[in-house]
């Protein structure tokens, strides 16, 4: 995506928004042939769910224009001052199994560990105890980081990614943990094939996911001990009998 190509997106962006008589917040959607040639695809009369993007690389906040917009106060600022700094990457966190063609996976959220740390958004609407629903969108979260660079904002995203854990439903985090580290994705390789041609087969790191289930084992006794005392701590089930449970 090239300053000129973004210029130019956004000139047909504009053009059908006013062709239609259009007010407020919107996304036009394009899509990109090899030559860079790009042809209209949808609108969405509102904010996509990637919109921290935006907010995080302009530092403007999309909703509150909105909802100004909305209740008839002019737009505050011209595209002139709309400036753009550094390179952001979103992570959807839905209540979805990667290894059944991201199916939704309902249930109740065990254990939840939010990543935090400079550069890090996580916006997100559950918390553990909660119940995922089979009757609504699973997503859980929007994961967003802001850097300098996008290599920066990729090794940003797999800490965040990797301080991550959920337990209880399934999520995509290994998944995308494996996408980031990928070389086709690193080197800016992801077209409309883009898993069936890299990752058809994938499969999670078991591994990985156990040490998730030693955090939330070693999360979950911590404050028993606390409250209740050395001598009654002593006579709780350690976190390798918690962690035998959630195996089963």
């Amino acid at each position: 995506m090239s300053p000129e190509l973004r210029a130019e997106m956004g000139q047909a962006a504009v053009a059908a928004a006013r062709a239609a008589g259009y007010v407020n917040a919107g996304t036009v959607e394009f899509i990109l042939d090899p030559e860079d040639r790009f042809y209209f695809l949808e609108v969405n009369t509102r904010l996509q769910v990637e919109h921290p993007i935006t907010e995080m690389i302009t530092g403007l906040d999309l909703v509150r224009h909105q909802i100004e917009i909305a209740v008839g106060r002019p737009l505050a600022l011209t595209q002139d001052e709309v400036r753009g700094r550094g390179h952001a990457i979103e992570c959807r966190i839905y209540a979805e199994d990667p290894e059944q063609r991201f199916m939704p996976s309902p249930g109740r959220i065990a254990f939840l560990r939010e990543p935090a740390g400079p550069g890090v958004r996580n916006d997100c609407g559950v918390y553990a105890g909660c119940e995922v629903p089979v009757e609504y969108d699973p997503i859980l979260s929007k994961l967003v980081v802001h850097a300098e660079t996008r290599e920066l904002a990729i090794r940003r995203m797999i800490r965040a990614l990797a301080s991550y854990v959920v337990l209880g439903v399934r999520t995509p985090v290994d998944f995308l943990l494996d996408v980031l580290a990928s070389a086709p994705f690193q080197a800016g390789e992801t077209y409309t094939d883009f898993i069936a041609a890299h990752f058809a087969d994938w499969a999670p790191d078991r591994e990985r996911l156990e040490l998730a289930a030693i955090a939330y084992a070693a999360d979950a006794m911590a404050p028993r001990a606390r409250l209740a005392g050395p001598v009654a701590a002593a006579n709780q089930p350690g976190p390798w009998h918690t962690l035998n449970h959630w195996r089963l």
